[in-house]
């Protein structure tokens, strides 16, 4: 019997801040607040237990009005070089899949890989385009901040 693969998502960005502060704004709730989601909606609330085993909560609203409200635990924490989570959405709890940021240090910046794994195939092409507007958000945020 063939075991059905999940798909994945990678994407790579580079950003022109250091891994120190892509880090943070990655794992600090008063930054997230200030960025997290995939479009110009406003982040509401941002929770981040950042250890092995600790918890992640973030809600967002979209320029559409919908609110959600991604969870997660922390399974693996290097600061500064690499973040694995769970991720789950409220009320599907079946639908858990896994994300990974891999931080290294570049000339000027940091090379930010996001791997997104075991995801619904019916899920990935959102995850693609809403991870793309992160990323979009991110950069944003930390090239445009002090």
């Amino acid at each position: 019997m063939m075991i059905h693969q999940l798909p994945s998502l990678t994407m790579v960005r580079t950003i022109k801040a250091t891994p120190a502060k892509v880090y943070a704004a990655l794992t600090d709730p008063k930054l997230m607040l200030r960025w997290w989601g995939p479009d110009a909606g406003p982040t509401l609330r941002a929770e981040a237990d950042v250890r092995p085993g600790g918890r992640f909560s973030v809600v967002f609203r979209l320029l559409d009005g919908n609110e959600y409200n991604p969870t997660g635990v922390y399974r693996e924490v290097i600061p500064e070089k690499k973040l694995v989570f769970t991720w789950e959405w409220t009320g599907m709890p079946e639908r858990e899949s896994l994300v990974t940021f891999l931080l290294k240090p570049l000339d000027g910046g940091t090379e930010l890989t996001l791997i997104h794994e075991q995801l619904p195939d019916e899920a990935r092409s959102s995850h693609e385009q809403g991870w793309g507007g992160w990323f979009g958000k991110l950069q944003n945020f930390l090239e445009t901040t002090e």
